[in-house]
Protein backbone atom coordinates (compact mmCIF):
# COMPACT_ATOMS: atom_id res chain seq x y z
CA UNK A 1 0.00 0.00 0.00
CA UNK A 2 1.43 3.47 -0.97
CA UNK A 3 2.13 5.66 2.07
CA UNK A 4 -0.34 8.42 2.67
CA UNK A 5 1.92 11.49 1.50
CA UNK A 6 1.80 9.64 -2.15
CA UNK A 7 -1.71 9.21 -1.93
CA UNK A 8 -2.43 13.19 -0.91
CA UNK A 9 -0.21 13.62 -3.88
CA UNK A 10 -1.96 11.65 -6.55
CA UNK A 11 -5.44 12.80 -5.12
CA UNK A 12 -4.11 16.45 -5.72
CA UNK A 13 -2.76 15.74 -9.06
CA UNK A 14 -6.04 14.22 -10.12
CA UNK A 15 -7.94 17.05 -8.74
CA UNK A 16 -6.35 19.64 -10.69
CA UNK A 17 -6.60 17.55 -14.08
CA UNK A 18 -10.14 17.68 -13.19
CA UNK A 19 -10.10 21.00 -12.33
CA UNK A 20 -8.20 22.07 -15.33
CA UNK A 21 -10.41 19.62 -18.12
CA UNK A 22 -13.37 21.90 -16.16
CA UNK A 23 -11.45 25.23 -17.45
CA UNK A 24 -10.93 23.90 -20.40
CA UNK A 25 -14.43 22.95 -21.52
CA UNK A 26 -15.68 26.54 -19.50
CA UNK A 27 -13.12 27.75 -22.25
CA UNK A 28 -14.33 26.12 -25.17
CA UNK A 29 -17.90 26.81 -24.64
CA UNK A 30 -16.84 30.49 -24.35
CA UNK A 31 -15.47 30.19 -27.52
CA UNK A 32 -18.25 28.44 -28.91
CA UNK A 33 -21.44 28.50 -27.44
CA UNK A 34 -22.43 25.84 -29.18
CA UNK A 35 -19.97 23.39 -28.51
CA UNK A 36 -20.67 19.89 -27.55
CA UNK A 37 -23.90 19.85 -30.04
CA UNK A 38 -24.05 17.39 -32.73
CA UNK A 39 -22.93 18.06 -36.56
CA UNK A 40 -22.71 16.13 -39.51
CA UNK A 41 -20.32 13.58 -39.33
CA UNK A 42 -19.78 14.09 -35.38
CA UNK A 43 -20.75 10.99 -33.02
CA UNK A 44 -24.08 10.59 -32.08
CA UNK A 45 -25.41 12.46 -35.18
CA UNK A 46 -25.80 9.56 -36.72
CA UNK A 47 -27.77 7.51 -34.07
CA UNK A 48 -29.83 10.78 -34.01
CA UNK A 49 -30.57 11.04 -37.03
CA UNK A 50 -31.96 7.46 -37.39
CA UNK A 51 -33.98 7.77 -34.29
CA UNK A 52 -35.99 10.53 -35.46
CA UNK A 53 -36.09 9.09 -38.98
CA UNK A 54 -37.75 5.99 -37.13
CA UNK A 55 -40.18 8.52 -35.59
CA UNK A 56 -40.97 10.40 -38.37
CA UNK A 57 -41.49 6.83 -40.18
CA UNK A 58 -43.74 5.97 -37.20
CA UNK A 59 -45.88 8.78 -36.48
CA UNK A 60 -46.66 9.58 -39.99
CA UNK A 61 -47.41 6.02 -40.93
CA UNK A 62 -49.88 5.96 -38.13
CA UNK A 63 -51.57 9.09 -38.28
CA UNK A 64 -52.73 8.13 -41.80
CA UNK A 65 -53.50 4.36 -41.57
CA UNK A 66 -56.64 4.58 -42.66
CA UNK A 67 -56.22 7.41 -45.65
CA UNK A 68 -55.69 4.60 -48.76
CA UNK A 69 -58.49 2.43 -46.88
CA UNK A 70 -60.77 4.97 -47.21
CA UNK A 71 -62.87 3.30 -50.45
CA UNK A 72 -62.69 0.02 -48.77
CA UNK A 73 -64.01 0.97 -44.99
CA UNK A 74 -66.29 3.47 -46.95
CA UNK A 75 -67.60 -0.12 -48.44
CA UNK A 76 -67.72 -2.33 -46.05
CA UNK A 77 -69.20 0.10 -43.50
CA UNK A 78 -71.63 1.65 -45.82
CA UNK A 79 -70.77 5.05 -45.13
CA UNK A 80 -70.04 8.17 -47.53
CA UNK A 81 -66.22 9.61 -48.08
CA UNK A 82 -66.85 12.40 -46.64
CA UNK A 83 -67.98 10.25 -43.40
CA UNK A 84 -65.19 8.15 -43.72
CA UNK A 85 -62.40 10.57 -43.81
CA UNK A 86 -62.95 11.35 -40.24
CA UNK A 87 -60.99 8.07 -39.52
CA UNK A 88 -58.16 10.98 -40.51
CA UNK A 89 -59.60 14.07 -39.46
CA UNK A 90 -59.95 12.50 -35.95
CA UNK A 91 -56.44 11.28 -35.50
CA UNK A 92 -55.09 15.13 -37.04
CA UNK A 93 -57.51 16.92 -34.26
CA UNK A 94 -56.57 14.60 -31.17
CA UNK A 95 -52.96 15.60 -32.41
CA UNK A 96 -53.43 18.98 -32.97
CA UNK A 97 -55.57 19.01 -29.74
CA UNK A 98 -52.64 17.30 -27.57
CA UNK A 99 -49.44 18.60 -29.04
CA UNK A 100 -49.00 21.82 -26.76
CA UNK A 101 -49.63 20.18 -23.92
CA UNK A 102 -47.40 17.73 -24.18
CA UNK A 103 -44.72 20.01 -25.40
CA UNK A 104 -44.91 21.57 -21.75
CA UNK A 105 -44.54 18.01 -20.48
CA UNK A 106 -41.85 17.75 -22.75
CA UNK A 107 -40.34 20.82 -21.07
CA UNK A 108 -40.51 18.91 -17.91
CA UNK A 109 -39.54 15.55 -18.27
CA UNK A 110 -37.43 15.84 -21.58
CA UNK A 111 -37.85 15.36 -24.91
CA UNK A 112 -36.49 11.83 -25.37
CA UNK A 113 -38.81 10.51 -22.58
CA UNK A 114 -41.75 12.16 -24.06
CA UNK A 115 -41.03 11.00 -27.76
CA UNK A 116 -40.17 7.48 -26.38
CA UNK A 117 -43.68 7.28 -24.14
CA UNK A 118 -45.65 8.67 -27.45
CA UNK A 119 -44.13 6.51 -29.82
CA UNK A 120 -44.94 3.22 -27.27
CA UNK A 121 -48.24 4.36 -26.79
CA UNK A 122 -49.50 5.19 -30.27
CA UNK A 123 -48.20 1.76 -30.96
CA UNK A 124 -50.36 -0.28 -28.54
CA UNK A 125 -53.64 1.59 -29.98
CA UNK A 126 -52.15 0.89 -33.48
CA UNK A 127 -52.86 -2.89 -32.12
CA UNK A 128 -56.33 -2.20 -30.97
CA UNK A 129 -57.57 0.01 -33.99
CA UNK A 130 -58.18 -3.22 -36.30
CA UNK A 131 -60.87 -4.84 -33.70
CA UNK A 132 -62.84 -1.41 -33.86
CA UNK A 133 -66.51 -2.51 -34.31
CA UNK A 134 -68.09 0.39 -36.01
CA UNK A 135 -67.23 3.53 -37.40
CA UNK A 136 -67.83 5.21 -34.17
CA UNK A 137 -65.33 3.44 -32.35
CA UNK A 138 -62.85 3.66 -35.12
CA UNK A 139 -62.63 7.23 -34.85
CA UNK A 140 -62.77 7.28 -31.09
CA UNK A 141 -59.50 4.62 -31.04
CA UNK A 142 -58.24 7.19 -34.43
CA UNK A 143 -58.61 10.21 -32.06
CA UNK A 144 -56.96 9.17 -29.00
CA UNK A 145 -53.75 7.88 -31.85
CA UNK A 146 -53.84 11.17 -32.34
CA UNK A 147 -53.29 12.38 -29.01
CA UNK A 148 -50.45 9.83 -28.15
CA UNK A 149 -49.04 10.32 -31.23
CA UNK A 150 -48.60 14.31 -30.50
CA UNK A 151 -45.83 14.22 -28.08
CA UNK A 152 -43.44 13.34 -30.97
CA UNK A 153 -44.22 16.58 -33.08
CA UNK A 154 -44.46 18.06 -29.48
CA UNK A 155 -40.73 17.33 -28.88
CA UNK A 156 -38.58 16.79 -31.50
CA UNK A 157 -37.95 19.94 -33.20
CA UNK A 158 -37.32 20.91 -29.37
CA UNK A 159 -34.95 18.36 -29.23
CA UNK A 160 -33.08 19.04 -32.68
CA UNK A 161 -32.70 22.41 -31.79
CA UNK A 162 -31.23 21.85 -28.46
CA UNK A 163 -29.01 19.16 -29.82
CA UNK A 164 -27.82 20.13 -33.15
CA UNK A 165 -25.57 22.45 -34.38
CA UNK A 166 -27.41 25.71 -36.08
CA UNK A 167 -25.59 25.39 -38.83
CA UNK A 168 -26.74 21.95 -39.68
CA UNK A 169 -30.46 22.05 -38.45
CA UNK A 170 -32.31 22.50 -41.51
CA UNK A 171 -30.68 19.48 -42.69
CA UNK A 172 -31.79 17.32 -39.58
CA UNK A 173 -35.11 18.35 -39.96
CA UNK A 174 -35.45 18.05 -43.09
CA UNK A 175 -34.18 14.18 -42.37
CA UNK A 176 -36.87 14.03 -39.64
CA UNK A 177 -39.55 15.41 -42.22
CA UNK A 178 -38.03 12.62 -45.17
CA UNK A 179 -39.06 10.27 -42.15
CA UNK A 180 -42.38 11.29 -42.28
CA UNK A 181 -42.49 10.92 -46.06
CA UNK A 182 -41.10 7.51 -45.74
CA UNK A 183 -43.29 6.69 -42.98
CA UNK A 184 -46.90 8.41 -44.94
CA UNK A 185 -45.47 5.89 -48.20
CA UNK A 186 -45.05 2.73 -46.80
CA UNK A 187 -47.82 2.92 -44.51
CA UNK A 188 -50.37 4.00 -47.49
CA UNK A 189 -48.48 1.01 -49.42
CA UNK A 190 -48.82 -1.45 -47.21
CA UNK A 191 -52.25 -1.01 -46.29
CA UNK A 192 -53.47 -0.88 -49.52
CA UNK A 193 -52.16 -4.31 -50.41
CA UNK A 194 -52.08 -6.24 -46.96
CA UNK A 195 -56.46 -4.93 -48.03
CA UNK A 196 -56.32 -5.83 -51.03
CA UNK A 197 -55.52 -9.27 -50.30
CA UNK A 198 -57.18 -9.89 -46.63
CA UNK A 199 -59.37 -6.54 -45.49
CA UNK A 200 -58.75 -2.97 -44.27
CA UNK A 201 -58.59 -4.50 -40.57
CA UNK A 202 -55.46 -6.72 -41.81
CA UNK A 203 -54.23 -3.46 -43.26
CA UNK A 204 -54.47 -1.73 -40.11
CA UNK A 205 -52.49 -4.30 -38.31
CA UNK A 206 -49.92 -4.70 -40.67
CA UNK A 207 -48.91 -1.18 -39.90
CA UNK A 208 -49.43 -1.57 -36.17
CA UNK A 209 -46.41 -3.83 -36.52
CA UNK A 210 -43.98 -1.76 -38.31
CA UNK A 211 -44.65 0.93 -35.10
CA UNK A 212 -44.08 -1.35 -32.72
CA UNK A 213 -40.36 -2.16 -34.22
CA UNK A 214 -40.20 1.95 -34.94
CA UNK A 215 -40.60 2.67 -30.93
CA UNK A 216 -38.14 -0.05 -30.32
CA UNK A 217 -35.75 0.96 -32.98
CA UNK A 218 -36.21 4.77 -31.77
CA UNK A 219 -35.83 3.86 -27.79
CA UNK A 220 -32.43 1.67 -29.00
CA UNK A 221 -31.03 4.33 -31.13
CA UNK A 222 -31.72 7.51 -29.82
CA UNK A 223 -28.49 9.60 -27.98
CA UNK A 224 -28.96 10.88 -24.52
CA UNK A 225 -30.10 14.64 -24.38
CA UNK A 226 -26.75 16.78 -23.52
CA UNK A 227 -28.34 20.28 -23.73
CA UNK A 228 -31.85 19.43 -22.30
CA UNK A 229 -32.73 21.59 -19.00
CA UNK A 230 -35.76 20.68 -17.42
CA UNK A 231 -38.50 23.46 -16.25
CA UNK A 232 -41.67 23.22 -14.74
CA UNK A 233 -44.13 25.40 -16.90
CA UNK A 234 -47.30 25.44 -15.33
CA UNK A 235 -50.49 26.63 -17.04
CA UNK A 236 -49.95 30.38 -16.04
CA UNK A 237 -46.19 30.29 -17.52
CA UNK A 238 -47.64 28.17 -20.97
CA UNK A 239 -50.47 30.75 -21.47
CA UNK A 240 -48.02 33.52 -21.51
CA UNK A 241 -45.18 31.63 -23.68
CA UNK A 242 -47.97 31.10 -26.23
CA UNK A 243 -49.48 34.45 -26.16
CA UNK A 244 -45.99 35.90 -26.52
CA UNK A 245 -44.76 33.51 -29.80
CA UNK A 246 -48.41 34.19 -31.43
CA UNK A 247 -47.48 37.95 -30.74
CA UNK A 248 -44.43 37.51 -33.33
CA UNK A 249 -45.72 38.40 -36.26
CA UNK A 250 -42.92 36.24 -38.43
CA UNK A 251 -44.24 33.08 -35.94
CA UNK A 252 -47.66 33.82 -36.77
CA UNK A 253 -46.68 33.41 -40.67
CA UNK A 254 -44.82 30.59 -40.67
CA UNK A 255 -47.67 28.91 -38.76
CA UNK A 256 -49.72 30.17 -41.55
CA UNK A 257 -48.34 28.59 -44.19
CA UNK A 258 -47.98 25.51 -42.09
CA UNK A 259 -51.71 25.00 -42.13
CA UNK A 260 -52.07 26.12 -45.85
CA UNK A 261 -49.42 23.57 -46.99
CA UNK A 262 -50.99 21.27 -44.98
CA UNK A 263 -54.83 21.99 -46.04
CA UNK A 264 -53.63 20.84 -49.61
CA UNK A 265 -52.12 17.92 -48.78
CA UNK A 266 -54.88 16.51 -46.69
CA UNK A 267 -57.53 17.19 -48.91
CA UNK A 268 -55.48 15.64 -52.14
CA UNK A 269 -54.35 12.68 -50.43
CA UNK A 270 -57.59 12.08 -48.31
CA UNK A 271 -59.78 12.19 -51.77
CA UNK A 272 -56.93 10.62 -54.18
CA UNK A 273 -57.76 6.70 -53.41
CA UNK A 274 -61.81 7.53 -54.39
CA UNK A 275 -60.67 9.14 -57.58
CA UNK A 276 -57.71 6.40 -58.63
CA UNK A 277 -60.77 3.35 -57.69
CA UNK A 278 -63.44 5.30 -59.43
CA UNK A 279 -64.08 6.04 -63.05
CA UNK A 280 -62.30 6.56 -65.39
CA UNK A 281 -59.19 4.37 -64.06
CA UNK A 282 -61.09 2.01 -61.72
CA UNK A 283 -57.97 0.61 -60.79
CA UNK A 284 -57.48 -2.31 -57.57
CA UNK A 285 -56.77 -1.41 -53.91
CA UNK A 286 -52.94 -2.46 -53.98
CA UNK A 287 -52.27 -0.33 -57.32
CA UNK A 288 -54.12 2.84 -56.13
CA UNK A 289 -52.23 2.36 -52.69
CA UNK A 290 -49.02 1.95 -54.48
CA UNK A 291 -49.19 5.89 -55.87
CA UNK A 292 -48.23 7.07 -52.43
CA UNK A 293 -44.54 5.70 -53.80
CA UNK A 294 -44.48 9.45 -54.70
CA UNK A 295 -43.83 10.29 -51.27
CA UNK A 296 -40.34 9.35 -52.44
CA UNK A 297 -40.49 12.57 -54.27
CA UNK A 298 -40.86 14.08 -50.56
CA UNK A 299 -38.04 12.62 -48.77
CA UNK A 300 -35.60 14.13 -51.67
CA UNK A 301 -37.50 17.38 -51.57
CA UNK A 302 -37.40 18.04 -48.17
CA UNK A 303 -33.95 16.78 -47.25
CA UNK A 304 -32.87 19.51 -50.03
CA UNK A 305 -34.85 22.49 -48.16
CA UNK A 306 -31.31 23.48 -46.42
CA UNK A 307 -30.09 23.81 -50.12
CA UNK A 308 -33.12 25.62 -51.37
CA UNK A 309 -32.75 28.04 -48.45
CA UNK A 310 -29.03 28.76 -48.91
CA UNK A 311 -29.51 29.23 -52.85
CA UNK A 312 -33.01 31.08 -52.86
CA UNK A 313 -33.33 32.70 -49.03
CA UNK A 314 -36.56 31.09 -47.41
CA UNK A 315 -39.26 33.25 -49.09
CA UNK A 316 -37.78 32.55 -52.55
CA UNK A 317 -38.20 28.60 -51.36
CA UNK A 318 -41.40 29.19 -50.13
CA UNK A 319 -42.37 30.70 -53.37
CA UNK A 320 -40.83 27.48 -55.32
CA UNK A 321 -42.90 25.42 -53.12
CA UNK A 322 -46.32 27.30 -53.99
CA UNK A 323 -45.27 27.59 -57.41
CA UNK A 324 -44.80 23.53 -57.72
CA UNK A 325 -47.76 22.63 -56.06
CA UNK A 326 -50.18 24.83 -57.72
CA UNK A 327 -48.97 23.03 -60.66
CA UNK A 328 -49.38 19.71 -59.59
CA UNK A 329 -52.88 20.90 -58.51
CA UNK A 330 -53.75 21.95 -62.39
CA UNK A 331 -52.09 18.86 -63.87
CA UNK A 332 -54.17 16.19 -61.64
CA UNK A 333 -57.31 17.75 -63.53
CA UNK A 334 -56.09 15.33 -66.49
CA UNK A 335 -57.77 11.83 -66.85
CA UNK A 336 -54.71 10.44 -68.20
CA UNK A 337 -53.69 8.57 -65.44
CA UNK A 338 -50.00 9.15 -66.09
CA UNK A 339 -50.40 13.08 -65.38
CA UNK A 340 -52.61 12.35 -62.16
CA UNK A 341 -49.29 11.03 -61.32
CA UNK A 342 -46.92 13.10 -62.31
CA UNK A 343 -49.58 15.88 -60.46
CA UNK A 344 -49.32 14.02 -57.30
CA UNK A 345 -45.39 14.12 -58.00
CA UNK A 346 -45.21 18.24 -58.21
CA UNK A 347 -48.33 18.26 -54.92
CA UNK A 348 -45.74 16.41 -52.84
CA UNK A 349 -42.50 18.03 -54.02
CA UNK A 350 -43.78 20.96 -53.04
CA UNK A 351 -45.34 20.40 -49.64
CA UNK A 352 -42.45 18.54 -48.23
CA UNK A 353 -40.40 21.49 -49.10
CA UNK A 354 -42.37 24.25 -48.18
CA UNK A 355 -43.18 22.14 -44.80
CA UNK A 356 -39.41 21.33 -44.02
CA UNK A 357 -38.36 25.35 -44.78
CA UNK A 358 -41.19 26.66 -42.44
CA UNK A 359 -40.71 24.40 -39.81
CA UNK A 360 -37.33 24.97 -39.66
CA UNK A 361 -37.77 28.57 -39.59
CA UNK A 362 -39.85 28.17 -36.38
CA UNK A 363 -37.09 26.42 -35.12
CA UNK A 364 -34.79 29.18 -35.60
CA UNK A 365 -37.06 32.52 -34.91
CA UNK A 366 -37.94 31.38 -31.59
CA UNK A 367 -35.37 31.82 -28.94
CA UNK A 368 -37.18 30.96 -25.80
CA UNK A 369 -39.52 27.92 -25.49
CA UNK A 370 -38.81 26.82 -28.61
CA UNK A 371 -40.88 23.61 -27.52
CA UNK A 372 -43.58 26.00 -27.39
CA UNK A 373 -43.15 27.30 -30.88
CA UNK A 374 -43.11 24.24 -32.33
CA UNK A 375 -46.19 22.63 -30.53
CA UNK A 376 -48.04 25.79 -31.85
CA UNK A 377 -46.63 24.97 -35.50
CA UNK A 378 -47.80 21.55 -35.44
CA UNK A 379 -50.98 22.31 -34.37
CA UNK A 380 -51.63 24.91 -37.06
CA UNK A 381 -49.88 21.93 -39.51
CA UNK A 382 -52.53 19.21 -38.34
CA UNK A 383 -55.50 22.11 -37.99
CA UNK A 384 -54.85 22.24 -41.54
CA UNK A 385 -54.53 18.53 -42.22
CA UNK A 386 -57.84 18.15 -40.23
CA UNK A 387 -59.73 20.64 -42.16
CA UNK A 388 -58.15 20.07 -45.40
CA UNK A 389 -59.14 15.98 -44.70
CA UNK A 390 -62.75 17.23 -44.03
CA UNK A 391 -63.42 19.96 -46.70
CA UNK A 392 -61.59 18.27 -49.29
CA UNK A 393 -63.76 14.91 -49.03
CA UNK A 394 -66.59 17.30 -48.76
CA UNK A 395 -66.02 19.10 -51.76
CA UNK A 396 -65.38 16.01 -53.54
CA UNK A 397 -68.68 14.19 -52.37
CA UNK A 398 -70.49 17.92 -53.74
CA UNK A 399 -68.70 18.53 -57.15
CA UNK A 400 -65.68 15.65 -57.82
CA UNK A 401 -61.96 16.29 -58.56
CA UNK A 402 -62.42 19.99 -59.70
CA UNK A 403 -63.72 21.02 -56.40
CA UNK A 404 -61.16 19.36 -54.44
CA UNK A 405 -58.65 20.97 -56.98
CA UNK A 406 -60.01 24.60 -56.56
CA UNK A 407 -60.11 23.64 -52.64
CA UNK A 408 -55.75 23.28 -53.27
CA UNK A 409 -55.30 26.29 -55.27
CA UNK A 410 -57.18 28.37 -53.28
CA UNK A 411 -54.73 27.71 -49.92
CA UNK A 412 -52.12 28.07 -52.37
CA UNK A 413 -53.12 31.58 -53.22
CA UNK A 414 -53.30 32.02 -49.55
CA UNK A 415 -50.03 31.05 -48.87
CA UNK A 416 -48.54 33.34 -51.86
CA UNK A 417 -50.29 36.15 -50.49
CA UNK A 418 -48.60 35.48 -46.72
CA UNK A 419 -45.29 35.39 -48.35
CA UNK A 420 -45.63 37.99 -50.22
CA UNK A 421 -46.98 40.38 -47.45
CA UNK A 422 -43.17 39.35 -45.84
CA UNK A 423 -41.38 40.22 -48.79
CA UNK A 424 -42.86 43.65 -49.28
CA UNK A 425 -42.25 44.14 -45.35
CA UNK A 426 -39.29 43.24 -45.43
CA UNK A 427 -38.08 45.61 -48.74
CA UNK A 428 -39.71 48.81 -46.63
CA UNK A 429 -38.26 47.82 -43.55
CA UNK A 430 -34.86 47.82 -45.63
CA UNK A 431 -35.43 51.00 -47.29
CA UNK A 432 -36.49 52.56 -44.04
CA UNK A 433 -32.57 50.79 -42.83
CA UNK A 434 -30.94 52.30 -46.15
CA UNK A 435 -32.75 56.16 -45.27
CA UNK A 436 -31.41 56.21 -41.84
CA UNK A 437 -28.15 55.03 -42.67
CA UNK A 438 -28.31 57.98 -45.54
CA UNK A 439 -29.32 60.55 -43.08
Amino acid sequence: MPPADTRASAETRADASALSSTTADSAATAADPEAGKLRPGGPGYRRMSFALFASGISTFALLYSTQALLPAISDDLGVTPDQASWTVSAATFGLALAVLPLSACSERFGRRTMMTVSLSVAAVIAMLVPFAPSLGALIALRALQGVALAGVPASAMAFLAEEVRAKALVAAVGLFVAGNSIGGMSGRIVTGWVAQAWGWRAGLAAVGVMAVVCAVAFRVLVPKARHFVPKAVGPKALGRTILGHLSDPLLCRLYAIGALFMTVFGAVYTVIGYRLVGEPFSLPQGIAGSVFLVYLVGTVSSAAAGRLVGRLGRRGALYLAVGTTAAGLLLSLADVLILVVLGLVLITAGFFAGHAVASSAVSRTAKTARAQASALYQSAYYVGSSVGGALGAAAFHAGGWPATVALGLLAMVAAASVTLYATRKAVVEQRVLHMQKAA
